[in-house]
């Protein structure tokens, strides 16, 4: 494959990747209070705390990983957010098992073990072609 094609699809897949970070970091950034009383309603420690940590790690993990620069870093940030995120709010073990509610939440957490997966790629593998790093791949 040219070079030129793999750096565009490097840049693309990055895109893609963090665009729901980005966008998850803007609703709850929108709807900061309703945030907040979610995040108590699930039993966050601390949620004045670590909203904005979560924000940090969100905005600035996504766009370490979309330009490329210290992209492991970045990946690991949304690691981290993602694994508290399916602990937290997708434990669909706490649910009747036949309930809708169940298969919900374990369609959200398997989906943050996914996109946890793709973060570990990243870790291993930095940020491909197209990226500040200018790692060689």
């Amino acid at each position: 494959m040219p070079l030129y094609l793999r750096g565009f699809f490097s840049v693309l897949g990055r895109l893609v990747l963090v665009a729901i970070f980005l966008g998850s970091a803007a609703h709850h950034i929108q709807d900061y209070q309703k945030t907040l009383e979610g995040m108590a309603d699930a039993h966050v420690p601390y949620p004045p705390v670590l909203l904005p940590g979560a924000l940090v790690f969100m905005i600035a993990g996504s766009l370490s990983v979309l330009v490329g620069y210290k992209a492991r870093i970045g990946a690991l940030l949304l690691l981290v957010f993602l694994v508290l995120a399916a602990v937290y709010f997708h434990n669909f073990w706490v649910s009747p098992p036949d309930s809708k509610e169940f298969m919900g939440q374990q369609i959200q957490f398997m989906k943050n073990m996914s996109m946890a997966g793709a973060m570990l790629f990243l870790i291993g593998n930095g940020a491909g072609y197209w990226s500040l790093d200018g790692r060689d791949v």
